[in-house]
């Protein structure tokens, strides 16, 4: 199964934590899913504000690989596709959500649902999701 991160919704946060200590072309960035019980609120901004992750039956973070590039007054952030990869049961989560493991506390970058619907994507077991980063990049600032 494939999902593509459709609308993707920075942290109040991360603009700061974006321009003051992180340094997005080095620092390693995790994908992690959450439930449908999860509420997302842009005022998050660290790993431990993050309730109601996905366990159990393979899943794991995901670690990205991250580039960064500015090109006529753009800046582009982008990220490689995600995989998560069932076992022994099925994979059930609502939204991604993105954050900086190279920093104190794990900074939280952005957030997105995984169906527009929105709706919960089930992986059943033995099988992948993927997720795919809009091939424009994660997000671009002007």
């Amino acid at each position: 199964m494939a999902t593509t991160t459709g609308t993707t919704v920075l942290y109040d946060s991360w603009t700061e934590d974006m321009m003051e200590t992180a340094n997005s072309g080095s620092d390693t960035f995790k994908m992690l899913l959450t439930t449908s019980s999860y509420t997302p609120a842009a005022s998050d901004s660290v790993i431990s504000d993050i309730d109601n992750e996905v366990s159990g039956n393979g899943y794991a973070r995901f670690e990205h690989t991250a580039t960064s590039a500015q090109t006529s007054g753009t800046y582009t952030f982008d990220l490689d596709n995600a995989t998560f990869t069932a076992d022994s049961g099925s994979i059930v989560a609502r939204y991604y959500v993105i954050y900086d493991d190279s920093l104190a506390n794990d900074p939280l970058v952005c957030y997105g649902l995984l169906d527009e619907t929105p709706a919960d994507v089930t992986t059943t077991d033995t099988n992948t999701l993927t997720v795919t980063v809009n091939a424009s990049g994660l997000f671009t600032i002007a």
